[in-house]
């Protein structure tokens, strides 16, 4: 049983994979996010919630409290939120992030899978920094590139590693949350590494 912390939790692929570990785990989840009456019923046994933002240093702390694995699935100035998180966490001594960007920020979309990387996309950029930053930090973490992602239920997907040309170009939120409890639960899988998802 880990205790992991979901920032972000109302997102799409925040509350898809907050259930994913409620469904096949035992793990105790903290649940971060700016509106969190959008969370809906707590599992009371499982799960409480802390309202703040990942810039907020005061929130940030409370939420990392005896946690073992931070999961942050963000939208906005990435770069910005990925420099509070990495400070917050080496000062609360976590260490294991999952950190979800985008694919692309690498150029690493071949095109026969459709292109869509950095040097056509400018919009990217702010994945590639936040990328970089993660990278750059003395945390043991593992940067998520998926795909476009869609409703599918299927956990049918593919993982490369960071050099390796990207495989296909959608992904499920259930395939993204089954990688990040795959990921929650072994340190050494993806440790220090950027994988880009995929569906087979």
């Amino acid at each position: 049983m880990a205790n992991v912390l979901i920032i972000g939790a109302t997102g799409s692929v925040g509350s898809t994979t907050r259930q994913y570990f409620l469904n096949q785990t035992t793990d105790q989840l903290t649940l971060m996010a700016r509106h969190t009456q959008r969370l809906g019923r707590l599992n009371a046994q499982r799960e409480r919630a802390i309202t703040g933002s990942v810039t907020d240093q005061a929130a940030l702390k409370a939420a990392l409290n005896g946690q073992d694995v931070v999961f942050a699935a963000l939208s906005g100035n990435l770069a910005s939120m990925a420099q509070s998180l990495i400070a917050a966490m080496d000062q609360a001594d976590v260490k294991r992030l999952l950190f979800i960007t985008s694919m692309g920020i690498y150029n690493e979309i071949p095109a026969s899978v459709g292109g869509g990387n950095l040097d056509e996309n400018p919009v990217l950029q702010g994945y590639r920094d936040a990328a970089d930053l993660v990278e750059a930090s003395d945390l043991n973490y593992t940067v998520i590139r998926p795909g476009w992602f869609d409703n599918g239920q299927d956990t049918d997907y593919e993982v490369t590693k960071k050099g390796e040309p990207f495989g296909g170009h959608n992904v499920s939120r259930q395939s993204i949350a089954d990688l990040v409890v795959r990921l929650a639960h072994d340190d050494q899988f993806g440790s220090r590494d950027s994988l880009g998802i995929n569906r087979k």
